[in-house]
Order: structure tokens, then sequence, then C-alpha cells
């Protein structure tokens, strides 16, 4: 299956979803390329960046998962290569 790049943005409003989270991401950490958080202390919200390399349907299935926790919002964009 052909692998794409994308970037998943989440915004986490729900501190109590921060090891469900984690615990998605170090499942699919194997497709991960890199990682960043950024702490918004002003708005009492975290925001994240992944970067993945994998086929289609393993991305969807991470953006999906990581949507259905409680108080985390989720977009997904893809690469055009």
């Amino acid at each position: 299956m052909e692998k794409r790049i994308a970037l998943i943005g989440i915004i986490v409003e729900d501190k109590e979803a921060v090891e469900n989270l984690n615990s998605q991401l170090h499942e699919y950490g194997s497709h991960i390329i890199g990682r960043m958080g950024i702490p918004y202390r002003e708005k009492d919200i975290n925001i994240i960046s992944i970067v993945l390399h994998a086929p289609q349907d393993v991305i969807s299935s991470l953006a999906g998962k990581l949507g259905m926790l409680k108080g985390v919002s989720v977009k997904t964009v893809y690469s055009k290569k």
C-alpha cells in the first residue's frame, strides 16, 4: 500500500484526555516522523502537530481515534506528493 505524508493538527481542551491521547500516539509511533506540542497557558489548551508517513488507512485510523476523545479536536492535511 502506498504511503502518504500527513500532518495531524490536534487541540486539547480537556487535560484528562492527555493520557489516552499519548497512548494512541505511542501505538502509532512507528509511523510518526515528528511531533511538536505547544502549551497555550493563557487559554488553558495544548496544541499538538503530528507528522506521519503511513498508508492512508493508518493515518485515517489514528485521526479518527484521536477525534473521538472527549475535549480533543483533530484535523488532517495530506501532502500532494
